[in-house]
């Protein structure tokens, strides 16, 4: 076997490897039955549900400091969740709030990325 194709059969070796790892597990988020952002505009006109989801989401940035200690979310009020969470579901009206939650953090704990395992 030429030097070239060695190189060539270990470079294809190397992409059917590639290609046969599993592609990253989804995060597994423990929240409300309905996490959508309709959820969470129709839950203005209702301050119990719209503090429980406020709760929970202080509760998931919590988790990130828990996960992250070198990249705290510091204290924020509710006021400025749900503000950051009004806008992100105006921009993503078929998203959820869990993924508006997860922008919050990497926002305010100065990641500025999506958290990544």
């Amino acid at each position: 076997m030429h030097a070239a194709q060695f190189l060539r059969l270990t470079v294809v070796a190397v992409a059917w490897i590639h290609l046969g790892m599993a592609p990253a597990t989804a995060q597994n988020v423990l929240g409300f039955d309905d996490m959508s952002c309709t959820a969470w505009g129709a839950a203005k006109n209702d301050p119990d549900q719209r503090a429980a989801h406020v709760a929970w989401i202080r509760g998931f940035l919590s988790g990130h400091n828990y996960a992250q200690p070198k990249q705290q979310v510091s204290v924020i009020s509710s006021g400025t969740i749900e503000n950051f969470i009004n806008r992100y579901c105006a921009s993503n009206p078929k998203g959820n709030f869990a993924d508006g939650a997860m922008r919050l953090s990497d926002q305010f704990s100065g990641r500025n990325q999506p958290i990544r395992k």
